[in-house]
């Protein structure tokens, strides 16, 4: 029998309360062409019936399977969590109500292993609705097809550095992120040594503030394929905070003029000095005050 030596890879599932589409989850995790897996389980103190799911999981397949209980603090504590019991060489994000194309793994782990140099590796996503109705058709129109947006560079399968992306003119435009929700993104787990964990103090933006982090130092693979599917219902955490009208642009634009300023394109450098340079900011406000 032919041994296969390619890197362990860790599907991270954080869970909470994911008992209505979890078992949809597992079977897309368990069903990857790519066979050198494991799946890692953060769970938030569930009090549905998402552990009594996932025990049955881990009884009846022969791909490790590894529950972790979590003292709740925040989504971003949760994917932590994940990522520091994770066994494997590279990391795929999974959650509870998002599901992988067969070969998601394989595909992304293709170009992953293209370069020694890169972090992450992202593709397209499609997304699955509770029920279609117009506000989700916009969200997908506008949501829909984020490589697009860039304005230099002409996302195709491949490689590029991650400068490219933070030089890039609409980089401070919305979309904010452009690559997208980490269901649909492989990360070298190494890369967290270098450039630490998700920000637990973000409840939104916390995966494209952990994306422009690795830009600076890697390089960033695409595959033009949908290779995963994001799920919007009413109950979903992205809803959730959008409905409480959570913004965090301004914490978003602060940490990357203290951190990415000299990377960033010239109109981006000047939006944020505009903003945040003590005395600029100053004349600013003045000019506007007598105009």
């Amino acid at each position: 029998m032919k041994t296969d030596n390619r890197p362990l890879v860790s599907i991270c599932i954080p869970t909470y309360n994911g008992e209505s589409y979890l078992e949809e989850c597992l079977d897309s995790a368990l069903a990857q062409t790519y066979s050198q897996l494991e799946i890692v389980i953060s769970d938030d103190a569930s009090s549905d019936n998402t552990l009594a799911i996932i025990n049955d999981y881990k009884s009846k397949n022969d791909i490790p399977i590894h529950i972790f209980n979590h003292q709740p603090n925040g989504i971003g504590a949760n994917w932590n969590n994940c990522v520091k019991h994770a066994n494997g060489v590279y990391i795929k994000f999974l959650f509870q109500d998002d599901i992988l194309e067969r070969d998601c793994v394989e595909k992304l782990m293709h170009v992953m292993l293209s370069d020694t140099n890169i972090a992450m590796v992202y593709a397209k996503r499609d997304f699955i609705y509770e029920k279609e109705t117009p506000q989700l058709l916009e969200f997908k129109n506008v949501y829909g097809a984020l490589h697009n947006y860039w304005f230099n560079l002409n996302i195709s399968e491949g490689v590029l550095e991650g400068k490219d992306y933070l030089a890039d003119k609409s980089f401070l435009n919305a979309p904010k992120n452009k690559i997208g929700e980490p269901t649909s993104v492989l990360i070298d787990k190494a890369c967290f040594d270098k450039v630490g964990y998700f920000n637990e103090e973000l409840k939104q933006a916390l995966d494209c503030e952990f994306w422009s982090r690795l830009m600076p130092f890697y390089k960033i693979g695409f595959v033009d394929a949908y290779l995963s599917s994001f799920r919007l219902h009413s109950a979903q955490a992205s809803a959730v905070n959008k409905s409480e009208k959570i913004n965090e642009t301004e914490v978003l634009y602060k940490t990357y003029y203290n951190t990415l300023l000299p990377y960033l394109h010239k109109e981006c450098r000047q939006k944020l000095q505009k903003r945040f340079h003590p005395l600029l900011s100053r004349l600013v406000k003045l000019k506007a005050k007598f105009t």
